[in-house]
């Protein structure tokens, strides 16, 4: 692996592409910096050898091309200052005024600047070589610990480290997510549990697919369970359901049979009138739900289902929620599972946790320092588990 770890970067300029897409509030004040505090021991480190450094990132979703002020990174850059108690340069001129060109040319061993927002270049999304090749020229070797935006082939995540073809390298937060991906997949101890969650079958397809050869159990929780217990003849009243993936539902469970898996479908649900935290509620077997109910959260039976399932494993995957999560009501499924996987790991199980609200909750619970690893890209892990090929790691590793 090419990783930052082995190599000194002392009076080098350093191209470093990291993920700084955080949650402000409407006076722009950031709101969560998990995801800056996350790329620290990267840039520590750089910084640490004598690197000046140069960083791109991207916030939100600009549209117009050119500059948008409601998505600079101006509070980042300022926010980034306060964290490494020094000066990081920023400009909100783009590339081509020569201003980020002359910045980054003047910059000093132990220096930092930050770029303007790279998604304010069209180019960007569409992984344009040019943008790429201006990219490049600002520094003289390139580092990638951008895991949440690692599965997009765009210009400063892949086709920027064509331009470096012997002095690219990942940076901490990207290494440890390839070593813990590649463990959860390639290397785990038995038995092997995942516990997959989200609205609809149709968006986890590939990744109950890739991990049919893998597992030894799988847990199938949230909205898309309800497709399965429909698909076994159940009652569901009027909880989600994709009716068109019922015998793809039923050719999963099929397949699973055929190579022993062991899959686990909650028994019995909570169910409400109607889509509200405050609504009326009972507790029903999972294939009784009455017309004008919808299931909403794993029941009692299940939670006791799931404790036995995620105690007896030594590997864990969880990717997903087990009901209608941000509503508190309907949040104890959740909760439950967090609270077992962190026992789980307490006991020597290895735990990978991803999607937005599993993390969410591990962390809402502070039980994410509890868990053996928590992934920072959401997208990006979820394309990794189904087997694709990341051209943001593919761009390092060839």
């Amino acid at each position: 692996m090419h990783s930052i770890k082995d190599t000194n970067f002392a009076g080098r300029k350093v191209l470093l592409r990291v993920d700084f897409n955080v949650p402000v509030n409407a006076d722009m004040h950031i709101t969560d910096d998990t995801r800056i505090r996350e790329s620290l021991p990267t840039i520590n480190k750089l910084l640490a050898d004598g690197a000046a450094l140069i960083i791109m990132a991207h916030f939100g979703r600009p549209k117009k091309g050119g500059f948008e002020p409601e998505f600079t990174l101006k509070p980042v850059a300022e926010y980034l200052a306060k964290v490494l108690g020094r000066e990081v340069l920023f400009t909100q001129a783009l590339l081509g005024s020569g201003e980020p060109e002359q910045m980054a040319a003047n910059l000093k061993g132990g220096e930092v600047m930050l770029l303007e927002n790279i998604r304010f270049y069209p180019e960007e999304t569409k992984g344009g070589e040019e943008l790429a090749r201006q990219l490049s020229k600002l520094g003289d070797c390139y580092v990638n610990d951008a895991f949440g935006a690692a599965h997009r082939e765009h210009s400063s995540t892949a086709v920027v480290a064509r331009f470096f073809p012997n002095d690219k390298y990942f940076g901490f937060l990207m290494e440890n997510e390839v070593t813990n991906l590649e463990r959860l997949l390639n290397n785990p101890q038995r038995p092997f549990t995942a516990i997959i969650g989200g609205s609809k079958v149709s968006s986890k397809i590939g990744i109950l697919e890739n991990l049919l050869d893998k597992v030894d159990n799988m847990v199938i929780i949230g909205g898309m369970r309800y497709t399965f217990t429909k698909a076994l003849g159940g009652r569901i009243g009027n909880s989600i359901c994709e009716d068109d993936k019922l015998d793809l539902a039923r050719d999963l469970m099929k397949r699973m049979d055929a190579k022993g898996v062991k899959y686990f479908i909650p028994t019995d649900s909570v169910i409400a009138n109607r889509f509200a935290n405050d609504a009326d509620t009972r507790i029903v077997p999972s294939g009784e739900v009455p017309d004008g109910w919808e299931s909403m959260d794993c029941g009692p039976e299940s939670c006791k289902m799931l404790r036995d399932v995620i105690l007896s494993s030594k590997t864990i995957l969880w990717n997903g929620p087990a009901g209608v999560f941000e509503f508190p009501t309907f949040a104890k499924g959740t909760h439950e599972i967090a609270t077992y996987v962190a026992q789980a790991c307490a006991q020597g199980a290895f735990a990978a946790i991803g999607g937005g609200d599993s993390v969410a909750a591990v962390k809402q619970m502070g039980l994410a320092d509890k868990m053996s690893y928590v992934s920072t890209g959401g997208g990006a892990m979820l394309e990794y588990l189904e087997g694709k090929t990341l051209p943001g790691i593919k761009a390092i590793q060839d």
